[in-house]
């Protein structure tokens, strides 16, 4: 396998020249070779229809530093930002929305330009691999290793500003209306960037070690109760909303969805609002079946884009809001108050270590799909560089007023697809970003998407971030010790994702003392979010409960019996060659036989 872009010590051969460099840039701009190449683009575009003849004929492979056409990465690298878009998009139109922390719709615009905008430059990052001077270590991962807002952070910020606002932390009318809380976001922020440290600190141990003590026994549950939970607030966003018109009050202005007042507003729940996100949904279905390779990778933009346009044809949006908007954004347009929030340092640990497990699963994924090497000191490496620009985006994230980011898995589907792991595709994608991040007005529209749609779209991303848990649920061993340790992990896990308020009477302290409510309030919140009292579980019984004699005596059994097998396998396959060594020799005696009688006669 090709693994020569990246070297364990810093390059010492000499680097091509200014005039080289300009060359090369010349010829790819003024040649076909340069610009378009012989590839065959009939290929992405090609829907997969039942009368329409499949080519068997595979596309070629480019590899990291393989040349590449401009017009193909510009396409490749596009399908790349399509494949992430709706990730990015969603975790700050929740968190800013009725579910979060209610900020006015400018807001909303901001913080989604702002997602793309650093998504763009954080991936930019993992791409380029930098190298710490006069030490082993590097920054990035050197392969198409997107990243994007991280769903993990959502159900911790959903559950902490619902304790924000209870304690007064977050304004509230006298109605019991819950008012904008941008100190909320900025405590959110704040703390996630400090909580970022310990990725940073766990990048510099050996992968073998924190696969030890975070496996996929520990990691697996935790990111299946995390899907779980999130599919909760895309079934709420698909009946309405998820924010006060979803307990359908009797009075007020959230007696409608959105609210009283909004483009067809609508009773939670209602019919036109489970038609409008059935449509994307099966939108999505329908493009994995029938699409082409481009089409299949971005089936939830295509779903989204359809759900768009029924909602625009039926009266569900309003312009306002993108007439409004300004035409361009950048970071730092609008800016949040930063702070420590106490209560939510234990969760986002919690999340960070899920972030950093993810990290490593997902670079994985995308060695073994650009075909290069899953093991050995340089592929250590990757990971190494992987998880330090992790916690590193994670803690700048927040300084650049955006919430957590994580590595993309959806992008290694699209190299798989596409048969593209060239690194000009993924800077391709990077600039897609910050074009789609800069203008504005496209974050406008987005932010002004029906909940509906949205949720549509959402509940099948949340779905299969629990998919992605069960998938590293099944690579652990169901031994007798492994079944215990994820039934006790997922009972409590399932209870509190259930029963969220389970835990919010314990502790009656109604005093003065604000460090003390504050401890009490933290130990309820990992209490009532069932993913990190699922990890915390896992984690500590697997470090805790050692292999029992009957664990590795079934697995001695599985090894003979597997013995058993192969053994029979050769020796059926022995027995069958003497037996046509027999029938053979059955044969030369026959015709022995008949050549006797012929002399005979």
């Amino acid at each position: 396998m090709d693994s020569s872009p990246d070297k364990l010590q810093p390059e010492t051969q000499q680097e091509k020249s200014f005039s080289d460099r300009g060359r090369s840039v010349v010829r790819a701009l003024t040649t076909k070779d340069g610009l378009i190449g012989d590839y065959d683009y009939a290929f992405l575009f090609k829907p997969n229809l039942p009368f329409m003849r499949r080519s068997r004929r595979a596309a070629p492979f480019f590899g990291l530093n393989d040349h590449m056409p401009i017009i193909l990465a510009a396409v490749l690298g596009f399908q790349h930002a399509l494949s992430m878009l709706a990730g990015i998009i969603t975790p700050p139109i929740i968190l800013a929305g009725q579910g979060g922390v209610n900020l006015a719709t400018e807001d909303a615009q901001y913080l989604v330009s702002t997602s793309l905008i650093v998504c763009g430059l954080c991936s930019m990052v993992q791409i380029t691999r930098f190298h710490i001077w006069k030490s082993p270590y590097y920054v990035g991962t050197g392969l198409i290793s997107v990243v994007g807002t991280s769903f993990t952070v959502i159900p911790i910020a959903s559950g902490a500003f619902a304790q924000m606002y209870a304690t007064g932390y977050c304004p509230t009318a006298a109605d019991g209306t819950k008012l904008p809380c941008p100190r909320g976001y900025g405590a959110l922020i704040g703390t996630g960037s400090l909580c970022a440290l310990l990725e940073i600190a766990l990048s510099f141990t050996r992968p073998r070690l924190l696969k030890k003590v975070f496996p996929p026994l520990v990691t697996g549950p935790t990111v299946a109760l995390i899907g779980i939970k999130l599919i909760e607030s895309g079934f709420n966003n698909w009946a309405g909303g998820s924010g006060s018109c979803a307990g359908r009050p009797e009075s007020g202005p959230f007696t409608l969805c959105p609210r009283v007042g909004a483009p067809h507003a609508l009773p939670w729940g209602s019919a036109e609002f489970i038609g409008l996100g059935f449509s994307v949904f099966v939108t999505i279905i329908l493009c994995e079946r029938f699409g082409s390779p481009i089409m299949k990778s971005c089936a939830v933009v295509l779903g989204l884009l359809v759900g768009c346009i029924i909602a625009g044809a039926t009266g569900y949006f309003s312009d306002t809001s993108i007439r409004a908007a300004p035409v361009a954004s950048f970071i730092w347009v609008k800016t949040f108050p930063l702070s420590v929030y106490g209560p939510i340092v234990l969760p986002l640990l919690a999340v960070y270590i899920v972030l950093m497990m993810e990290a490593i699963g997902d670079i994985t994924a995308t060695c073994d799909v650009s075909r290069l090497e899953v093991e050995g000191n340089l592929f250590d490496s990757r990971i190494q560089g992987g998880v330090l620009a992790d916690g590193l985006n994670g803690m700048l994230s927040g300084l650049l007023t955006i919430t957590p980011l994580s590595t993309f898995a959806q992008n290694n589907g699209v190299i798989a697809l596409t048969r593209c792991a060239n690194r000009k595709a993924g800077y391709a994608c990077c600039i897609f970003l910050l074009i789609m991040g800069i203008f504005s007005k496209f974050a406008a529209a987005l932010v002004s998407i029906p909940s509906a749609v949205l949720g549509g779209m959402t509940t099948f991303l949340f779905s299969a971030v629990a998919v992605s848990g069960i998938r590293i649920i099944s690579t652990v061993p169901f031994t007798r010790r492994n079944r215990f340790i994820l039934t006790a992990a997922l009972a409590l896990g399932f209870g509190a994702t259930l029963v969220p308020n389970w835990f919010q009477y314990v502790f009656t302290y109604d005093g003065d003392n604000r460090s003390l409510l504050g401890f009490y309030n933290a130990i309820t919140l990992v209490c009532e979010t069932g993913f990190a009292l699922t990890g915390f579980i896992a984690m500590f019984l697997n470090l805790v409960l050692q292999e029992e004699v009957e664990d590795e005596v079934v697995d001695e059994i599985q090894e003979g019996v597997a013995a058993a097998k192969t053994a029979d396998r050769n020796d059926d396959s022995m027995d069958r060659e003497e037996w046509d060594r027999i029938e053979k020799g059955k044969g030369g005696d026959d015709l022995e036989k008949g050549g006797d009688v012929e002399k005979r006669v």
